[in-house]
């Protein structure tokens, strides 16, 4: 265990994942997929044996004590260098496509965007699998780090309810040396793996017993639980689980939506219980009010036209908005089989900007999910709140705790900081992409889907499919950056870049 805290962050990330690939190596050769089991075998046995040789040359020297921002900088680069080893097996593998391509649906998958190049046809259950593996994986991983890394620097939503400035601890003893880091990695990933790890195959058996193909229920419980919306098919509503499954999923994406619901290790307010937590609960309104309101104007249009639907047809329409707001909510991207039924109720033929909409908000700060954050949202409504109190009394007191007075103080400021870097990139990405060609809806839909880390929200919210295969390789590379930065956030990229902060 000593030992292992010495080892750089990538290194340990570069050995997992090459480690990794043995499974869908077996999984090829077991479905007598040969080309594909040499290719991620090759891979894997490669990527090890240079983990080791690199490992061997750096075992003489001491690890220097420095902020936690080195092991940050080991964050962004397992985002941005790691789809360079990841995309080899795929591109080996399937042999008909360009390593850009590749490269483009590894950091999709990595980031837990799930935006796809591939029509699920063309891919087999092994690349499938190596797609839903990798996403399940940095899902995983943005889960630890959130509790190792992002909350002791104060980043990452942990902004909003802290006194300290993004990118610096509360103390002095918040800057470790990469030993303390990595000793705080292990420590998350012990205690969080079991979990994160048992609500997955929980998840599977509850599919394949509901009538899902085992390869496709395990995609889907991977993609549930890290937000991907990775799926063999193209979404769950072909699954053979049916609505049932579209049930069990429904309840496992509620993990998406509070830094409470996973452990109490990211715990940063004293209110007890899920259901007092902010973010739980502004997420349940959005779910039950979104829909809600769809659902009052399906059912005014059918009285409008003397065409009212029977009690199965109104709760299938019901039913399929409440699941697909929560799924874009959590920016996980899956469409319930009856959200069609829901957009005919409702007349919009493509209900888009509430799809786009939920994911810019996203869910809660320390889970898998992207977006702005729910708690940022909350500190904004608080602010909000209170200016509009002392508008009618101007020398009225604030009535709430110390915890909900530095949230709409200094929370709500640095929340409004983090919306305008966030539009100032959702410009960049929309004004660059216009330079490569896109048109200014398919530039919008294509920046929130990647900043939001809402690869399916490429299908669901354009007007007219987008075809990301057609992109240029300029393109294709901005679309990858924005899945990065939407993956690790501005704010994040500011520390990394700011010096001050690198000073021991």
């Amino acid at each position: 265990m000593n030992r292992l805290r010495n080892i750089p962050l990538f290194l340990a990330l570069w050995g997992v994942m090459a480690a990794s690939m043995y499974v869908p190596a077996i999984h090829g050769l077991v479905n007598e997929r040969f080309a594909e089991a040499r290719a991620f075998f090759y891979s894997g046995t490669l990527g090890l044996f240079l983990v080791a040789l690199i490992a061997i040359t750096r075992s003489g020297r001491r690890p220097r004590k420095r902020g936690g921002l080195g092991e940050l900088l080991a964050l962004f680069g397992a985002f941005t260098l790691l789809p360079v080893f990841l995309a080899l097996p795929l591109y080996e593998g399937l042999g008909t496509t360009s390593y850009v391509n590749a490269y483009f649906e590894m950091v999709s998958s990595l980031t837990t965007t799930g935006a796809t190049l591939f029509a699920p046809a063309r891919l087999s259950d092994t690349m499938h699998l190596w797609r839903a593996q990798v996403g399940w994986m940095g899902g995983f991983l943005m889960w630890v780090a959130a509790a190792a890394i992002l909350a002791p620097l104060n980043l990452g939503g942990f902004e909003i309810t802290t006194s300290a400035e993004p990118g610096q601890g509360d103390t002095a003893t918040d800057h470790y040396d990469r030993a303390q880091a990595m000793q705080r990695i292990l420590r998350s990933t012990r205690l969080l793996l079991p979990i994160y790890g048992g609500l997955t195959a929980v998840l599977w058996l509850c599919l394949v017993i509901l009538g899902d193909r085992p390869l496709v229920g395990l995609a889907h419980a991977m993609s549930t639980m890290a937000t991907s919306g990775i799926s063999p098919l193209g979404g769950v509503e072909t699954a053979g689980s049916g609505m049932m499954g579209e049930a069990v999923i429904f309840l496992f994406l509620f993990f998406a939506l509070s830094r409470l619901t996973f452990s109490s290790d990211t715990l940063t307010s004293a209110r007890p219980g899920l259901l007092s937590d902010p973010e739980f609960r502004l997420g349940l309104l959005m779910i039950v009010g979104v829909p809600l309101v769809l659902f009052l104007r399906h059912w005014i249009g059918a009285f409008d036209f003397d065409d009212v639907e029977d009690l199965a047809a109104a709760a299938r329409a019901l039913w399929g908005g409440v699941f697909t707001v929560l799924s874009f909510l959590s920016t996980t991207g899956f469409e319930s089989a009856a959200w069609g039924d829901a957009r005919d109720w409702s007349g919009l033929d493509t209900p888009g900007l509430i799809l786009l909409g939920l994911s810019l908000i996203g869910g809660g700060v320390a889970t898998t999910a992207g977006g702005v954050k729910l708690l940022r949202v909350y500190a904004l409504y608080l602010n909000g709140l209170r200016e509009m109190e002392r508008l009618a009394h101007p020398n009225s007191v604030g009535r709430a705790s110390s915890h909900s007075r530095r949230l709409r103080r200094k929370g709500a400021f640095v929340a409004w900081v983090f919306f305008m870097l966030f539009a100032l990139s959702l410009a960049t990405v929309i004004g660059l992409m216009s330079l490569v060609g896109a048109s200014f809806e398919q530039a919008t839909v294509l920046a929130i889907a990647t900043l939001s880390t809402t690869g399916p929200l490429i299908e669901a919210a354009a007007e007219t499919s987008i075809a990301l295969a057609d992109l240029s390789t300029t393109g294709k590379m901005i679309l990858s950056a924005a899945m990065v930065l939407g993956r690790l956030e501005m704010l994040a990229i500011i520390a990394l870049i700011n010096p001050a902060l690198w000073r021991d």
